[in-house]
């Protein structure tokens, strides 16, 4: 994800989190708040209570991962802070987290549409590309 896109500095942090509507999930927490800009910007936060450094920011990689390639079918003019919970663990797998990503953006209405990358990706076996989805284009 480009730079300017992510949120940087702790007041832009603190007034998403002050301002902002959340949507809770057992595994991650998604805090959005409108910024006045024509772009999204993301924030990642993983506590210490989670483990040590190369654990969060494994976990952080992963959240990152899965925002990324649903970045571009966002609706603009928002900043979203996502906040790891003490369920989510080392263990926690890498689809555990994209499905997770994908209930809050849903529950929050923020997909206009789900970009082409997310139906391509390789999944766990056996599981299916998720139905009512539309590649590519917006939905009226």
């Amino acid at each position: 994800m480009k730079r300017i896109y992510s949120l940087t500095k702790g007041h832009h942090f603190q007034r998403t989190r002050a301002k902002g509507r959340s949507w809770a999930h057992p595994l991650l927490v998604l805090v959005a708040a409108p910024n006045g800009l024509e772009i999204t910007r993301c924030g990642f936060s993983v506590g210490k209570r989670l483990g040590k450094a190369h654990t969060r920011n494994r976990l952080k990689r992963e959240i990152r991962e899965a925002v990324r390639v649903r970045h571009p079918g966002l609706k603009s003019g928002f900043d979203l802070v996502w906040i790891a919970r003490n369920n989510l663990t080392e263990e926690t797998d890498f689809w555990t987290i994209d499905q997770t990503v994908d209930n809050l953006l849903r529950r929050a209405r923020l997909i206009e549409f789900v970009p082409e990358q997310v139906g391509r990706r390789p999944r766990k076996s056996g599981e299916r590309a998720p139905l009512n989805v539309e590649r590519g284009t917006e939905k009226s």
